[in-house]
């Protein structure tokens, strides 16, 4: 028991032996990602095998997450075939905790997604998405250390994970050495839990807690709770298969959102064509305002706000863009429209993006250009700082 106490107070706070990282290495690789896209991507179904996570009545953790983050894993595969998809387990097999996290890092992941289930009182229920940081609530501490007591069924776990402190000092140096990575993190978070807030699931929000997985992970790394099946209705919902493919589509238009922001592509995802207008609108609306003339400065980055794309042509004074000035561009076919122009402002430009999405505008993301043409938005803030 006491070797168990101990383990316990060992993992309620994941400490300062990640910091072997180099911090300079991780910044180069966050680049990697915004410059050249997504690339890889790694999928983490909690728990396995002998370990089966936590439990309802009818059913365990171990079982829903991994059909739910291998139908993720389709999606994905389906829709972006140029995406590796990895899986920490795509079976009913025990990974330990710091193999799930290797495994991710090896394989040079752009972004890491582990999925589980909760568990509480039967009164509780609803999603949340975890980020590594301290927690702030008892509740969110029990949700780390149930997580976390994997180790439980690790070999030789004491002497494995001895080193580690109990200092929540060493969090936060982790957290400040991952800051680089921690914004990308908490926004696809934030699109996890929006997407599952638009399908009726309650959204307990986006929340920090010292998880061993995002510990050692050196990503963009998330951690989502589906739901609790200690609650008999939500476990009911989520042992059904056909809600477990309307979970794992939910996550993927999240992703798709991410991927978006990342790639600086408009993925469409509400309804996968984008808001079209007639010919008959275009024609009666073109009369009321010519396209914006500007001249932008040869070499210089200019960033843009990118509110709307379409698979037909929409006059600027369209009432979709509720009088905001945009200007329009071609690409692959489509046409796209933005707002605001900032030369070697990345800050201004993200801070107008928001102003944007409070406009209604909620899928607008930042863009970049020089001389004329689209180029990925890390490239652009680097050129932008010499």
């Amino acid at each position: 028991m006491v070797v168990r106490s101990n383990i316990f107070k060992t993992i309620l706070f994941i400490n300062f032996l990640g910091l072997v990282y180099a911090s300079f290495a991780q910044e180069e690789s966050l680049d990697d990602v915004l410059s050249s896209g997504i690339k890889t991507v790694v999928i983490d179904p909690g728990h396995g095998g002998k370990d089966p996570g936590c439990h309802g009545g009818i059913t365990n953790e171990k079982t829903v997450v991994l059909a739910i983050g291998v139908k993720l894993g389709e999606y994905i595969k389906s829709k972006y075939p140029e995406i590796n998809v990895i899986f920490t387990r795509d079976s009913d097999e025990f990974i330990e905790l710091d193999q799930r996290a290797k495994i991710a890092n090896e394989n040079h992941a752009d972004v890491f997604i582990s999925i589980h289930a909760n568990a509480a009182g039967s009164a509780a229920y609803g999603t949340e998405t975890y980020v590594l940081g301290l927690h702030r609530t008892e509740s969110q501490q029990k949700v780390a250390e149930r997580e976390n007591s994997t180790i439980l069924f690790e070999e030789n776990s004491q002497e494995k994970y001895k080193d580690f402190e109990l200092s929540p000092d060493a969090i936060i140096a982790r957290q400040l050495q991952l800051s680089v990575f921690l914004n990308q993190s908490i926004n696809l978070a934030s699109k996890i839990q929006a997407q599952f807030k638009s399908i009726g699931r309650r959204d307990r929000g986006v929340k920090q807690a010292g998880f061993l997985v995002l510990y050692k992970t050196t990503m963009p790394s998330v951690l989502i709770e589906t739901g609790f099946l200690t609650n008999s209705s939500e476990e009911e919902f989520l042992n059904d298969p056909v809600n477990q493919i309307k979970m794992a589509n939910t996550i993927f238009k999240a992703f798709q959102e991410y991927v978006a922001e990342i790639d600086g592509v408009n993925t469409l995802v509400e309804n996968g064509e984008g808001f079209e207008a007639s010919i008959e609108e275009i024609k009666k609306e073109k009369g009321g305002q010519d396209k914006i003339a500007f001249k932008e400065r040869e070499d210089q980055i200019y960033f843009k706000v990118q509110v709307e794309t379409s698979r037909k042509q929409l006059a600027l004074n369209h009432k979709r863009f509720m009088n905001v000035n945009v200007r329009e561009y071609e690409q692959d076919g489509l046409f796209k429209y933005t707002a605001g122009m900032f030369e070697n402002d990345f800050d201004s430009a993200n801070t107008y993006k928001k102003k944007m999405q409070k406009l209604g505008f909620e899928h607008a993301f930042v863009v970049a250009f020089l001389n004329g043409e689209r180029i990925p938005i890390a490239k652009a803030i680097k050129l932008a700082k010499k």
